[in-house]
C-alpha cells in the first residue's frame, strides 16, 4: 500500500481573486512527512524492501530525509541518512526522531549524497532523492489525482531543486493526456540549476547554492529533469529569496498553512501575476517540513536577496 496519502486540491478564492484566474491548489504540505518527497521516496523504500534490501542509505537536505526516515519506520527497516552542515538542527533533529541514523558531511547536499555513496554496503539500498525512475513515478501520482477532478489548467506552477518533482509532474501531465500543458518551474537566483542547464541546452552544475531555499540547493539538476524540460513546454522562472520568504507569509495569512522558501517560490509567481500566467492554474504546494514560526523571521534575516 502506497505510504503516501491522497492531499487535497482546494480551490484558492484569495488567489484567484488576486490573479483574475482560477487558482488550483494542491497541498502536498499535507502528507505525513510535511512535504511531496514521501510519494516518490515511499515507492523507492517499498520496492527496495520488496527487493530484500536491509538498509536504506540516502541523502538530503531535509525534507527527502525525513520522507525516507518515515518510510523506513513504517516498513521497519534502518535508515542512514546524510545531510550537509547547511541542514538546520530542527530537520536533522525531526528525521532522527523517526528512527534515522543522521550523519552530517559537506556544506551542500551534493557533498552529502558524495559521502552516502561511499557509506553504502551490500545489503543497503542507496536512494537517491530525486534522480531515479522510482522517484518520478511516486511523484506523477500527484498529478493523476488532480486529473481526477479537474479539467486540463492552463498552466503548472512548481518548485524545482533537483527536478525529481518536475520530471515526476511532467510524466505524471502525459499519463493523463496533459502533455500540452505548459509548466512553469520555479527556482531561486542562488540555486537555479535547471535553467543554467536549460540556457546551456547541457549538462550544467552551478559553483555553489547561495539562496536560503536550501531544499532547491542542488547544484545540478537531474539529467531527466534537463532532457524533459526542453522536450516539454517548460519555462524556467526564477525569484529572489525575498519574494519566496513573503509568499510563505502571505500564504500563511490567506490559507492558514506554513510552507518553506522552496516551496514559498512558486507561490510567489502566483502572487506577483507572472505574465505567463494562464488560467485554470494548479500550484503545486511542495510543503516543508523544516517551516516554523520562528524560521520564518530567520529566513527573512538570511535572505540573499
Amino acid at each position: 500500500m502506497p505510504l503516501h496519502h491522497r492531499t487535497p486540491l482546494l480551490h484558492s478564492t484569495a488567489l484567484s481573486e488576486h490573479t483574475g484566474h482560477e487558482v488550483w491548489l494542491k497541498l502536498e504540505s499535507a502528507q505525513p512527512s510535511a512535504s511531496f518527497k514521501i510519494r516518490g521516496m515511499g515507492c523507492v523504500a517499498e520496492r527496495a524492501v520488496a527487493a530484500g534490501a536491509t538498509r536504506l542509505v540516502s541523502s538530503s537536505g531535509g525534507n527527502a530525509g525525513l520522507a525516507i526516515a518515515y518510510a523506513g519506520r513504517q516498513l521497519h527497516i534502518p535508515v542512514l541518512v546524510v545531510v550537509p552542515r547547511r541542514t538546520s538542527a530542527l530537520m536533522r533533529d525531526r528525521i532522527a526522531a523517526e528512527g534515522a541514523t543522521v550523519l552530517v558531511h559537506g556544506e551542500v547536499w551534493d557533498d552529502a549524497h558524495a559521502h552516502a555513496i561511499e557509506l553504502a554496503g551490500p545489503g543497503d539500498h542507496l536512494v537517491h532523492p530525486f534522480d531515479h525512475p522510482d522517484v518520478w513515478e511516486g511523484n506523477a501520482t500527484l498529478i493523476h489525482e488532480v486529473a481526477e477532478s479537474l479539467d486540463p489548467p492552463g498552466c503548472v506552477v512548481v518548485s524545482v531543486g533537483g527536478g525529481g518533482l518536475l520530471v515526476g509532474v511532467l510524466q505524471g501531465l502525459r499519463e493523463v493526456g496533459w502533455g500540452h500543458v505548459p509548466v512553469l518551474a520555479v527556482e531561486t537566483h542562488g540555486a537555479a540549476s535547471l535553467a543554467a542547464a536549460m540556457a546551456a541546452r547541457k549538462p550544467t552544475t552551478l559553483s555553489d547554492i547561495r539562496s536560503i531555499a536550501l531544499t532547491l540547493g542542488a547544484k545540478r539538476v537531474a539529467d531527466e529533469a534537463l532532457r524533459q524540460g526542453l522536450a516539454h513546454p517548460v519555462t524556467p522562472v526564477q525569484v529572489s529569496d525575498t519574494a519566496a520568504v513573503d509568499a510563505v507569509e502571505r500564504f500563511l495569512d490567506d490559507h492558514r498553512v506554513l510552507v518553506e522558501p522552496a516551496c514559498g517560490a512558486a507561490l510567489s509567481v502566483v502572487y506577483a501575476k507572472n505574465s505567463l500566467l494562464r488560467g485554470p492554474v494548479l500550484t503545486i504546494v511542495c510543503g516543508g517540513a523544516a517551516a516554523t514560526r520562528a524560521s520564518v523571521a530567520e529566513w527573512r534575516a538570511g535572505a540573499f536577496d
